[in-house]
């Protein structure tokens, strides 16, 4: 039915109640156990060298285990201390909710359905100044000056009441009719709290 220290292992299990375990868990547990057996001995044995003894003792044994339960697995405190621990901190009372019942939610401006983009307005040129569009001139038309659109032929001056005596003469620049680009920023739709 195995060596020893199988049967060993299988007894440990069957006594702390695990009944259904796969096989490989006893040969788990072996290996935890040699390795911890040595390490120890190992131990123990240069505890004994810095003796000067010959031979390792049990007290060599027992120093080394010690040193391997204080060194390797933490303790957890004693059930006073931590008994202490609990009343210091249920001495503190938890903060009272201020909030409405329910999931509360971010502000408007925080959420990631908000809206966040920019309008792009183009500039209305000023009343008045709207060119008609000129057809490419074929040769006909040169040579027959009545065909050709003299509203569309002569430039447009500016009709900026703003504008000095000496402007006004001058053709609206092409820019100004560009579109021009606007953002709002996104905390403008605030809601009130």
């Amino acid at each position: 039915d195995g060596p020893r220290d199988a049967r060993i292992v299988r007894a440990l299990l069957r006594s702390m109640g695990v009944a259904e375990y796969e096989p490989r868990v006893v040969h788990q547990f072996l290996e935890l156990w040699y390795r911890y057996v040595v390490d120890v001995l190992t131990d123990a044995h240069v505890y004994s060298e810095h003796a000067g003894k010959a031979a390792i003792d049990p007290d060599d044994v027992k120093l080394a285990i010690q040193s391997r339960v204080n060194f390797s697995f933490s303790q957890p405190p004693p059930r006073e201390v931590l008994l202490e621990l609990a009343r210091n901190r249920n001495k503190v009372p938890l903060p009272k909710s201020l909030g409405a019942p329910g999931i509360p939610l971010p502000p408007e401006q925080d959420t990631l359905i908000s809206p966040n983009y920019q309008l792009l307005i183009p500039k209305k040129p000023a009343e008045g100044l709207e060119e008609e569009e000129e057809a490419p001139p074929n040769l006909d038309s040169i040579s027959s000056p009545t065909h050709m659109n003299t509203a569309a032929s002569t430039p447009k001056l500016s009709q900026d009441p703003n504008a000095s005596g000496g402007a006004s003469d001058l053709p609206m620049p092409q820019q100004q009719l560009t579109p021009q680009r606007v953002s709002f920023p996104l905390t403008a739709g605030k809601r009130p709290r």
